[in-house]
């Protein structure tokens, strides 16, 4: 049994984790405003709390960059105290068994390859879409992530005036002065500027899957985070962008989908004790 841990600014997720299947999960706000022991203080405790004896590991997906031989996290996303926490050596000394630690979107993307949308394909990206833009590379059915677990920080590329962070994320719909939920909940309703936003939103998610086509050129493509329950909405216009692509082949043969399940992040870090990295 592994112990699976997703630690983000606004919350900290744990559960045990054993035949694909995440059990006892625990979910409590993260004490991100306090001072870096606090909040190491506070995840302990909590691997404390479900700790038992049949856990023979730890894995724990970050929103930061990432020594992952060493396991420690940089400049953690939304947690302004964790500057550089040597989080496996503190964690293996308390609790005596095997961390791993590495990006919160790779373990997404090794969720889905090893458990979700991604199962039936030995090369994929996985990407996540809420509040920014995340990324992670599946190659031969192993996570690819160059120095520092840097591969993969697709929502960086330039784009527009800008980059494809603040066109296919949370900062589009800013934009607007509105929300993905309130656009989203406005589109269910019919009302037709909320559609046009939606289908706006598409074409430049279609542009990021271009640019996710050029580099990577994977059989799959797996959209993850809070923005893609709306996945119908811009559905169309993602795909209608798309087709502008030149190389046809590549482009009639890899999936775009949408994520069907809600652990895939608990179950990605679940693995990284059995070393899935390329």
């Amino acid at each position: 049994m592994k112990l699976s841990i997703d630690l983000g600014g606004t919350n900290i997720r744990i559960a045990q984790v054993e035949g694909g299947k995440c059990l006892n999960k625990v979910s409590v706000p993260c004490l991100a405003q306090q001072d870096a022991s606090t909040v190491l203080n506070q995840l302990s405790q909590l691997i404390r709390s479900v700790m038992t004896e049949e856990v023979d590991g730890i894995g724990i997906g970050v929103p930061s960059i990432v020594d992952p031989q060493k396991g420690i996290v940089y400049n953690v996303a939304n947690i302004s105290s964790w500057k550089e926490i040597h989080l496996k050596e503190v964690l293996e000394e308390e609790f005596k068994v095997a961390v791993a630690v590495n990006n919160d979107s790779n373990c997404f993307a090794l969720g889905e390859c090893l458990f979700g949308e991604g199962r039936s394909f030995s090369h994929m990206v996985g990407i996540t879409i809420g509040t920014g833009i995340g990324a992670g590379v599946i190659v031969g059915r192993r996570l690819y992530c160059g120095q520092y677990v840097g591969a993969g920080e697709i929502g960086s590329l330039p784009y527009q005036d800008s980059d494809f962070e603040h066109y296919c994320s949370s900062f589009f719909f800013k934009r607007y002065d509105t929300t993905g939920l309130l656009a989203a909940e406005k589109a269910a309703q019919g009302e037709q500027t909320a559609l046009e936003l939606w289908k706006e939103f598409g074409k430049h998610l279609g542009n990021l899957m271009k640019a996710v086509l050029y580099t990577y050129a994977p059989q799959a493509i797996v959209l993850g985070g809070g923005i893609v329950s709306a996945f119908p909405f811009f559905k169309e216009a993602m795909e209608i962008e798309m087709q502008s692509f030149p190389y046809k082949v590549i482009l009639d043969n890899v999936k775009v989908v949408a994520s069907s399940r809600k652990d895939s992040s608990l179950l990605g870090a679940s693995a990284l004790p059995e070393s899935y990295l390329l």
